[in-house]
């Protein structure tokens, strides 16, 4: 056992430089430093031993040199250590919310053990019955991203015909799972076979489709919304955008949540149907997790109880070891990941 105070190797994740096009494994490499266990005297910072690392597709934009007025979503910077989200264990504390043993999640560096400056940024874990990787997910980003999405933005009814794509990633399979228990059809689009047995068999969706074996999506969607789509969870963007606007019901909805299918691009594609937002009377509205992070125990009062039920199933993708890091973040682009992409550096 590792005494308090003790200087330990630490393996960071360095961010090499910006990213054009796919990032690659290159584009990060593993380093070691050390660490002492112990804050400094008279700091409020808080020490944690990092034990989960969530791979999310907006971290992409953070790998390209493009000013954001949000500080979460300003660049990484070259030479430095990744941020992401992550969960963590307390190892000693200045501040006197948090203590020794505490489990936490938030916006942390892609390392072994982290000094976090700024702890009243970070959540405190309340239930330990669910596995804590599901920090990274379904009780984490994702799972708040899903919630709000779905019932602040769409406010499902229903009855109502849900559209859901990307459905089978971390956070399109929860968008599926609580629009069925909201009383909708859903239907959701993956990238595989697997994905789509997925979809039907683990998640409950009504219907699924790999949108590969898709020529024409605007004929798919209208075989399995022959009525039309009330709401459409945006996880792609672009094409799939596109065919979606054209199979809109009137006063219908999108959030956008994502568009994974552009942020690879040199030139992003252009959507060409923009005229049924009028004639449908289609509300857009994009939205980012962090804007719903204060209503973080209003989600939990309304997922946990599924979750012990057994009404909501989660699928992970759990990489082993630090050094797997860069190259489970580079697949969540080209689809390798089957659910969401977690990285286990540690055990509790």
């Amino acid at each position: 056992m590792t005494s308090e105070g003790a200087v330990v190797s630490n393996k960071q994740v360095i961010f090499k430089d910006y990213v054009s096009g796919f990032p690659k494994e290159s584009d990060m490499y593993v380093t070691t430093t050390s660490t002492k266990l112990k804050v400094p005297e008279g700091s409020k910072a808080v020490l944690v031993k990092n034990l989960y690392l969530s791979c999310d597709p907006y971290m992409r934009g953070r790998m390209s040199n493009l000013a954001s007025e949000d500080p979460q979503f300003s660049p990484f910077q070259p030479g430095s250590p990744i941020y992401g989200f992550v969960v963590a264990k307390v190892v000693d504390s200045g501040h006197p919310e948090f203590k020794k043993g505490d489990l936490v999640w938030g916006i942390i560096g892609w390392e072994e053990y982290s000094l976090i400056t700024e702890p009243e940024r970070l959540f405190r874990i309340p239930y330990t019955d669910v596995p804590l990787s599901y920090y990274t997910g379904l009780l984490g980003m994702p799972g708040i991203t899903a919630y709000f999405g779905l019932t602040d933005i769409c406010s499902p009814k229903e009855g109502e015909r849900v559209y859901v794509s990307a459905a089978s990633g971390a956070v399109g399979q929860l968008v599926g799972q609580f629009a069925k228990l909201m009383g909708c059809y859903v239907v959701g689009s993956a990238g595989s076979k697997e994905k789509v047995e997925l979809l039907k068999n683990k998640f409950g969706f009504d219907e699924a489709f790999n949108y590969k074996d898709e020529h024409d999506w605007n004929a798919a969607l209208k075989r399995y919304f022959p009525e039309g789509i009330d709401i459409y969870y945006e996880n792609v963007g672009g094409k799939m955008l596109d065919a979606v606007l054209l199979n809109m019901r009137a006063h219908g909805r999108i959030a956008a949540c994502g568009m994974i299918s552009q942020y690879n691009l040199q030139q992003p594609e252009g959507v060409y149907n923009l005229t049924s937002i009028i004639y449908k009377r289609v509300r857009i509205q994009g939205f980012v997790a962090f804007d719903y992070f204060s209503q973080y125990s209003k989600f939990l009062d309304f997922v946990v109880p599924y979750i012990r039920e057994g009404k909501i199933t989660y699928v992970e993708d759990i990489a082993e070891g630090i050094e797997s890091a860069p190259a489970a973040l580079v697949g969540i682009f080209s689809g390798r990941n089957v659910g969401k992409q977690v990285v286990a550096i540690a055990h509790e």
